[in-house]
């Protein structure tokens, strides 16, 4: 049998595997919306755990980050201190936003903060930009997808088909299962990812070297810039490096799907345990990765596309049934994240506009078959950025990372309870600079300074919310002691007693 007819087998194999998974959940599932978007609020540590670091490392991780690597040299090693970064967050952050998902049923992040802020005008504001933003994270995970299939078939299956069979088959079983289904996948596809590229990154190494410390040898002897900082094409600046570590933690942490699955979690001690321990498994793939992209830039140079590093390695010198048990965790690794983005924005389409404005008096059944279809919509627009705009993978990460990131200041105004809170105006002003300055620290003059524009866009944001919310109204006192009154009894006891 030939080698690409394994590869995609298993691939195949594995597709059929999550489909069935979804239909299994549809058979579990209640007809209830906190049970299809939220997992019945009752994620326990295990499946939590798996769920969100699968779903932080995506095609990006697998993919991306080996590409990334490749061309730019070890100096992402040291944007990876980003991982830190999140499990710290979770650890203080979590706890607050679990607590008052609880106490006041909410379900997207814009609920949350419409209701402190007492406007649909942020309900508005927060459900596009979530929305807009990680559709941009979409596209990383149906490129990825599209270039394992396309490698692994032999150039058989083009990458346009591949993007869009594994597109389809992550809308299948989510419209199927919901939220109970990309969990229950998620912990497979999270022990299977983080296996899969240790094991495909030692074969590698071995194969081609001798050993991870032949390979090192053999980096510094041939390509010594990889091993320098700023890196062989001056991308790793000071500026750039505090950048990609604010976008790719905060960032990430604020968008739907991450900040969703605070509400999931069954008590707040599981996002403590959760945020003590998530950047074990976060920090240690990059080792692997930096294996795959450095050891690449020797055996496998001038590569068009370096985010096809890992799987052309594979394909050219492992083989055929380790190619392809590797490749359905590559699948696994981007089927993870894609599935977690679709439901959220899902979530957010159905449950802050279509039910808040356009029919909010349906039963549930009906809101349940709309986020099916929105699922579908979301599906095409995904798969028409994925086959007409290219870039780095971990680049779209961090623009949209950048996006949400300016929802930051209107997260820890509801969070952290202080003498002067953040008003709706100001929240709604900081966060129009933000996305202006975003636009033109971006696209019109990239990263002034050296540092990641949206860095800036976040300082600007921030300093335009505290200066009007000082001279706008706050959120009434009955709100202010409903929400931070919540916050102080379920984080600061002490205080309330």
């Amino acid at each position: 049998m030939e080698p690409w007819v394994v590869a995609t087998s298993l691939i195949f194999i594995y597709l059929l595997v999550t489909i069935i998974l979804g239909v299994v959940a549809n058979k579990r599932m209640t007809v209830d919306m906190e049970d299809f978007l939220l997992y019945g609020r009752k994620a326990g540590f295990i499946v939590l755990y798996l769920t969100v670091v699968a779903t932080f490392h995506s095609a990006f991780a697998f993919l991306g980050s080996g590409g990334f690597f490749y061309s730019h040299g070890i100096g992402f090693w040291a944007a990876g201190t980003w991982t830190l970064l999140v499990g710290a967050i979770t650890y203080v952050l979590g706890p607050r936003i679990w607590a008052l998902g609880k106490a006041h049923r909410y379900i997207t992040p814009a609920d949350m903060l419409a209701d402190f802020y007492e406007s649909e005008a942020v309900r508005i504001a927060v459900a596009i930009v979530s929305v807009v933003f990680t559709i941009l994270y979409i596209q990383v995970q149906a490129q990825g997808l599209g270039y394992i299939i396309n490698v692994a078939s032999g150039d058989r299956i083009t990458f346009e088909i591949g993007t869009l069979i594994l597109l389809v088959v992550a809308a299948a079983y989510l419209m199927a299962g919901g939220l109970r289904a990309v969990y229950w996948t998620d912990v497979i596809q999270g022990i299977w990812m983080y296996v899969a590229v240790w094991v495909g990154a030692m074969y590698l190494a071995y194969d081609l070297f001798g050993g991870p410390m032949q390979l090192w040898a053999e980096v510094r002897a041939q390509r010594p810039d990889l091993l320098s900082l700023p890196g062989p094409q001056g991308f790793f600046t000071p500026g750039m490096w505090i950048g990609m570590t604010i976008t790719l933690s905060f960032g990430i942490i604020f968008q739907p799907h991450m900040m969703m699955r605070y509400y999931t979690a069954v008590d707040a001690k599981t996002l403590k345990l959760l945020g003590a321990t998530t950047p074990i498994y976060l920090m240690t793939l990059y080792v692997p990765a930096a294996l795959v992209g450095l050891g690449g830039a020797v055996a496998m140079p001038g590569l068009e596309v370096p985010d096809r590093i890992f799987p052309e390695l594979l394909f050219a010198h492992a083989p055929p049934i380790l190619t392809g048990v590797i490749l359905a965790g590559a699948t696994a690794a981007a089927m993870s994240t894609l599935d977690s983005i679709l439901h959220a924005n899902m979530s957010v389409l159905t449950r802050d506009i279509y039910q808040r404005y356009v029919a909010p008096d349906r039963g549930q059944r009906h809101y349940l078959w709309v986020g099916r279809m929105i699922v579908a919509a979301l599906l095409v627009v995904g798969y028409l950025l994925s086959v007409r705009t290219f870039d780095f993978l971990v680049v779209l990460v961090t623009l949209s990372g950048s996006g949400a990131l300016q929802l930051m200041p209107a997260i820890v105004g509801v969070c952290f309870p202080m003498r002067r809170t953040l008003t709706r105006t100001g929240v709604l002003a900081g966060l129009l600079v933000g996305l202006a300055v975003l636009y033109v620290t971006l696209v019109v003059t990239p990263h002034p300074f050296g540092l990641h524009g949206g860095v800036w866009a976040l300082l600007l944001n921030t300093a335009v919310a505290v200066v009007v919310s000082a001279v706008t109204e706050e959120p009434t006192e009955e709100t202010l002691n409903r929400i931070h009154g919540e916050l102080e009894r379920q984080i600061y006891p002490e205080i309330s007693r």
